[in-house]
């Protein structure tokens, strides 16, 4: 055997490492995170929110769920930051800690019953320590693997961190539907919602393993030799600005594009797996169960899966503005059928419904990490790509499911639908205004 095919054996053994550990990190990380969107419609109303009337009690429970959103920008500056100053994998691992420590800790907290108002106040604190880690894990997870793969896999490769949202809500979903089926409704009431959520201690776990077994990119190992070379070699001693700042300064109207393009799926992803819960539960007067609702949508995100990579792989052929748009216009199209579908009450149906939207929604998705990572030079990658990301998530998804729940309580589902088509519109159109980016060479520096 001869050594170039050796080399390529060892490269994509390699990236099959790095690609895996960034599936499982991201995984139990979105995991921690949609436990929590799952808990905000079917438990927290009742266990923090006591003294409110049912509607009150669950846009309560989702505006804290919003407050992890909040975070997640400020956690994107915060780790971005410091990822393009001393690495993708510290910065990562880090992250990966912090999540797992404020996942355990809401599994832990008291509720309203036992310590009164502190109930709600310390679950918000721990919700907003939750965004801070995924503001951070996100650019450090996509970095990680789309740095590291060969260019014409970069879409394909980026999926596998991108995979971890949907492999998150089947985990969670999972999670609360085991314990459900296994234990009394009042028994899940009182404890059993809290096992999942003490699980999560795994991740430090998984945040050992990167720290010891991954290396950090060869696009920032080169970035760090360039520093160092101009630094020994020049007698001027460059005094660097903020990655932030000098993304902000370089890029203002990339990162301002990149969240409008994000806004579709956020909008639509929490509506999808977080709003049906509370919409199926009050069906025309008639409750759909629990487990069916969580099943429905734990079917539809396994389906997500490989419409993700296969946008993704797709994306690395022919581009990564076409297939995004496609995925921005069935989106928008196919939430007038998702509520419809639901209504009838069929499990099938139902699992028709979110399927296609999340189906859809994966088309965007799965090449977005390499899209947004191909945007930004390797200096602010990291902060550039976070901001754009974040900012995105915070406008798009942290009021997606209090808003859902207005629009439905106030006006009619149909609203629902008009509020998903017109973030999808916005996507689409913050995508044509991009350059097309999938043949760029990410060790280009500024």
């Amino acid at each position: 055997m001869n050594d170039s095919v050796l080399d390529q054996s060892h490269v994509r053994s390699s990236m099959r490492k790095v690609a895996l550990t960034a599936l499982a990190g991201t995984s139990i990380e979105w995991y921690d995170f949609f436990l929590y969107a799952t808990a905000a419609a079917l438990v927290f109303p009742a266990a923090f929110f006591p003294d409110s009337d049912p509607t009150l009690g669950l846009i309560l429970s989702f505006g804290t769920f919003a407050f992890g959103f909040i975070a997640r920008p400020l956690g994107g500056i915060l780790f971005g930051h410091f990822g393009d100053r001393v690495g993708r994998k510290k910065t990562l691992v880090i992250a990966l800690w912090m999540m797992g420590i404020s996942s355990t800790l809401i599994g832990l907290l008291p509720t309203y019953a036992t310590i009164g108002v502190t109930a709600p106040v310390l679950l918000c604190l721990l919700r907003f320590s939750q965004g801070l880690a995924i503001g951070g894990q996100w650019g450090g997870a996509m970095l990680l693997v789309t740095e590291s793969a060969p260019a014409e896999k970069r879409g394909y490769y980026g999926a596998y961190a991108q995979a971890g949202a949907p492999v998150g809500v089947i985990l969670a979903n999972l999670a609360f539907i085991l314990i459900s089926s296994t234990v009394s409704e009042q028994a899940f009431m009182d404890w059993g919602w809290r096992v999942p959520f003490i699980s999560s201690v795994v991740l430090i776990g998984i945040s050992m393993y990167v720290q010891l077994h991954l290396e950090d990119t060869e696009a920032f190992k080169e970035l760090q030799a360039i520093k160092a070379q101009h630094d020994a070699e020049s007698p001027v001693k460059i005094i660097r600005r903020s990655p932030i700042i000098e993304v902000l300064v370089k890029y203002p109207k990339r990162i301002a594009l990149a969240a409008a393009a994000f806004l579709s799926i956020q909008v639509t992803f929490y509506i999808l797996i977080g709003f049906v819960l509370a919409y199926g539960g009050d069906v025309n007067g008639a409750a759909i169960p629990r487990d069916t609702m969580l099943l429905a949508v734990l079917i539809a995100s396994a389906i997500q899966i490989p419409s993700q990579f296969f946008a993704a792989a797709y994306s690395d052929r022919r581009g990564r503005r076409g297939i995004f748009m496609l995925g921005a216009i069935l989106t928008g199209l196919w939430s007038f059928a998702l509520f419809p579908l639901i209504d009838t009450g069929e499990f099938w149906l139902i699992v028709l419904g979110i399927t296609g939207g999340l189906s859809f929604l994966g088309m965007m998705y799965g090449p977005q990490a390499a899209f947004f990572t191909e945007l930004f030079s390797t200096e602010v990658r990291y902060s550039g790509a976070s901001l754009g990301y974040q900012i995105g998530a915070i406008l798009g998804g942290a009021f997606a499911p209090t808003i859902a729940t207005i629009l439905w309580t106030e006006y009619s589902i149909v609203w629902v639908s008009v509020y998903i088509l017109l973030a999808s519109l916005l996507s689409l159109i913050a995508v044509k205004l991009l350059t097309e980016t999938f043949k760029r060479n990410l060790s280009d520096v500024d």
